[in-house]
């Protein structure tokens, strides 16, 4: 595993010391007179929002052939989110896969997802973060940003695994977990009683296996994509949080587009969000079926019990950022709807 995250890190270095020699100014550089644009995520190339992002190239270059050649650099191949939004806001890397999580010390807008139980069910949330008004709301700051979002991807319910099981909230209790890094993850887990450890998503699968943590919380995927499930055989359906990746373009790149070219980029995007749902919901059930035949048991537990211990976070948060509320009330009034 040192070998390999090592020379992954190299790859990295390298790739990401090339992008920024070559791409400032929002220029992606060319390649046989076409203009290169360039895009990342974190995941393996089988990930839904590899497949998102397979639809966007497929989309671009159908209707632009002789213009844009994109590539898409999976698994963190450019360096962990954060560092990738700086490329972005340069205007070095076009597009990003981000989660939510990851953007909220650039903008304090996105720590909306990562109030817990803000949905009440995956439906509302899913009809939220595909609502053009809340893309609209959330890309106010765009041009402080460097970056505005222009698709959606559902990245399921978050939920807690470890090496032990989690049936009730006393469960959490004086546990080491990973979380994304972020002040409202680790104030949820201080109401939990556990100690929150924010670390790249890519140090996870280590940190288990050298018990520096003691679990991680996220989407049924981890345990297969990422192969946690070797390590971590309990799966606890807490559903604490519902966090989307969003697909963030450079602004530095797509404002020098024609308003001709611009239709095309901002349709890819809306074809990216619709493959990105479709495969997520069949890869779920498969992660859920494959997990199973590693030993992971899935354990349903009283959600309400793990909702009223972090309830009165949500007004905390709401005095401590009271930008938050009009995307809040948006957020309840999904949860209404259904």
């Amino acid at each position: 595993m040192r070998i390999n995250k090592f020379f992954c890190t190299a790859i990295a270095a390298a790739v990401a010391s090339a992008i920024a020699l070559t791409g400032c100014g929002g220029d992606g550089g060319s390649s046989g007179g076409k203009q290169l644009v360039r895009m990342s995520h974190s995941q393996i190339e089988s990930h839904p929002d590899h497949i998102g992002l397979e639809a966007f190239k497929k989309y671009v270059e159908s209707k632009l052939p002789d213009k844009y050649d994109i590539t898409i650099y999976p698994n963190a191949t450019l360096g962990a989110n954060e560092k990738v939004l700086e490329l972005i806001k340069q205007g070095s890397v076009q597009y990003l896969v981000v989660s939510t999580a990851n953007i909220e010390s650039f903008d304090k807008l996105y720590s909306l997802f990562s109030i817990p139980y803000l949905f009440t069910s995956e439906s509302a949330f899913e009809k939220f973060i595909t609502d053009p008004k809340t893309m609209e709301a959330l890309s106010v700051n765009s041009k402080t940003n460097g970056f505005v979002p222009v698709a959606s991807f559902t990245a399921g319910v978050r939920n807690f695994y470890s090496k032990t099981p989690i049936r009730s909230v006393a469960d959490l209790s004086g546990k080491k977990f990973r979380v994304q890094a972020g002040p409202t993850n680790v104030a949820m887990m201080q109401a939990f009683g556990a100690a929150a450890t924010p670390m790249s998503f890519g140090e996870v699968y280590s940190a288990l296996q050298q018990s520096v943590i003691d679990g991680a919380e996220n989407n049924e995927l981890a345990l297969t994509d990422q192969k946690h499930g070797e390590v971590t055989k309990y799966y606890t359906y807490d559903m604490h949080q519902m966090c989307p990746d969003l697909l963030v373009a450079s602004n530095a790149f797509i404002d020098k587009l024609s308003p001709e070219d611009r239709k095309v980029f901002d349709e890819a995007a809306k074809e990216a969000e619709k493959a990105e749902f479709a495969a997520w919901h069949k890869a779920v059930d498969d992660a859920k079926a494959k997990a199973t035949q590693m030993g992971v048991e899935f354990i349903t537990v009283d959600v309400n019990e793990f909702r009223n211990k972090v309830l009165p976070l949500h007004q905390q948060l709401l005095d401590a950022t009271p930008e938050l509320k009009p995307l809040y009330e948006a957020a309840e009034a999904a949860n209404q709807a259904g």
